[in-house]
């Protein structure tokens, strides 16, 4: 991979993401980039009843769908086109406190983007509540170049 493209606005991921993965948007847990500078992207996953789980907070999946996004949303912001074609290889995630039925943010920060790999980390809180509820950290493959169709 040659020299990184300068970082897609929110607007430009967006787009990104309704044209080649709308799906991510089916069902619940409909997700919105808010940030995106290369140090730092926000996603957002809006409140829902159907992410609720038995006992009022938030369930697992919905906050790992929602950290595997922001490092997608992340990729995209620092490689465009060329980071569509990423995949998660691997997340570990750690649930901290219980989630309150709220929004959700993703907080995430690229670590170190290589040619093939992506090490990101990511830190969920319930909007409007300063205490973290999970942490993840995420490895993405990039597939070369000439594989990006």
């Amino acid at each position: 991979m040659s020299k990184l493209p300068l970082q897609l606005s929110v607007a430009e991921i967006t787009h990104l993401v309704d044209q080649h993965f709308p799906q991510v948007q089916e069902g619940n847990g409909q997700v919105t980039v808010e940030r995106s500078d290369g140090q730092l992207t926000v996603v957002r996953m809006a409140y829902d009843d159907r992410l609720i789980r038995p006992g009022g907070t938030v369930s697992g999946p919905a906050m790992f769908k929602l950290a595997d996004f922001g490092v997608y949303a992340a990729i995209l912001g620092r490689l465009g086109e060329a980071g569509l074609q990423a995949v998660t290889t691997n997340m570990t995630m750690n649930f901290l406190s219980r989630p309150q039925p709220a929004a959700l943010l993703a907080n995430v920060r690229i670590l170190k983007l290589g040619r093939r790999l992506a090490v990101c980390e990511v830190y969920l809180y319930s909007e409007g509540s300063p205490d973290m509820v999970a942490h993840a950290t995420s490895t993405y493959a990039i597939p070369p170049e000439g594989m990006i169709r």
